[in-house]
């Protein structure tokens, strides 16, 4: 027999079982109840700014594109100088307006960690400026001194901003990236960088 089976007790009569006791659902508790359905996250308003911004550059690029720019003027480019631009616009439009929709339904990017970037410091304003300085420097004297000499300005300067102290290193670098560059540009793609007062040894 098995170990379920009733035995009588002493006076013959079978024990009674106790009753069975109904299963009760779990009930939620208070913090259930206060955690409950997230709210649906606001649309930036902000964002709104930047899908105007995009819309504004489309539009400017196909008004620029269809009253300035001429049409094919030789048999061999019979497309002409328009469809790119206009297909440009068109895209910046299309963009500005999937961009907006996204916004509107409370899409957001997601916020960036800074990785080893403290983001509770407050802005470096001093490698700010400096780097500001080394692009308005280069842009003063690119067309006096050429863009050898500026851009070996703007690379060293961009350095020294930055915290690289290695001074003689850095300026070889610099006066390297900007032969390479200017050639690159003169040889590579047909554009003749500012020489300065370098015109006749480059």
């Amino acid at each position: 027999m098995s170990d379920l089976t009733t035995r009588p007790d002493r006076d013959g009569d079978l024990p009674s079982r106790p009753p069975a006791v109904p299963d009760i659902p779990a009930q939620p508790g208070p913090e259930a109840a206060a955690d409950g359905p997230e709210p649906a996250p606001r649309p930036d308003r902000a964002q709104y700014g930047v899908c105007a911004f995009l819309a504004l550059v489309g539009a400017l690029v196909i008004v620029d594109a269809t009253t300035r720019i001429g049409s094919a003027i030789n048999t061999a480019d019979p497309i002409g100088p328009k469809p790119v631009p206009i297909l440009l616009g068109v895209l910046l439009l299309v963009i500005a307006a999937v961009y907006a929709v996204d916004v509107a339904r409370g899409g957001a990017g997601e916020p960036e960690a800074g990785e080893d970037v403290d983001l509770s410091l407050p802005i470096d304003w001093r490698t700010v400026l400096l780097l500001i300085g080394s692009f308005l420097v280069n842009a003063v004297l690119i067309d006096r001194l050429g863009w050898v000499i500026s851009g070996t300005i703007l690379f060293w300067g961009s350095a020294y901003a930055l915290g690289n102290r290695h001074y003689v290193r850095n300026l070889l670098i610099a006066v390297a990236l900007s032969l390479i560059t200017f050639y690159t540009f003169a040889i590579g793609l047909g554009v003749d960088l500012p020489a300065g007062v370098l015109q006749g040894i480059l």
